[in-house]
């Protein structure tokens, strides 16, 4: 059985403001793969990715998702499973 700290520490996931980066960047490559990188959309596809990102964020935590469970479902499945 998990010790009360233990169960805490993993319903917490805190980004760092680099990996925050890292995942917008990395979101903001799968939306312009998604139109064919198409040049001209740079600019929305990373507003989009901030938004996601952000959303995916604050959404993770409201449920608790640790970071452990972040990791073992990956950046483009954890946007589809943990945006609302």
């Amino acid at each position: 059985m998990e010790s009360e700290q233990s169960v805490q520490q993993r319903q917490t996931i805190e980004v760092s403001p680099e990996e925050r980066h890292e995942m917008i960047a990395v979101a903001a490559y799968y939306l312009a793969e998604q139109r064919g990188f198409l040049p001209g959309h740079e600019e929305n596809d990373w507003q989009q990715a901030v938004l996601a990102i952000d959303h995916m964020l604050a959404s993770m935590y409201r449920h608790g998702v640790s970071r452990e469970d972040y990791q073992q479902a990956g950046l483009k499945n954890a946007l589809r499973l943990w945006v609302d």
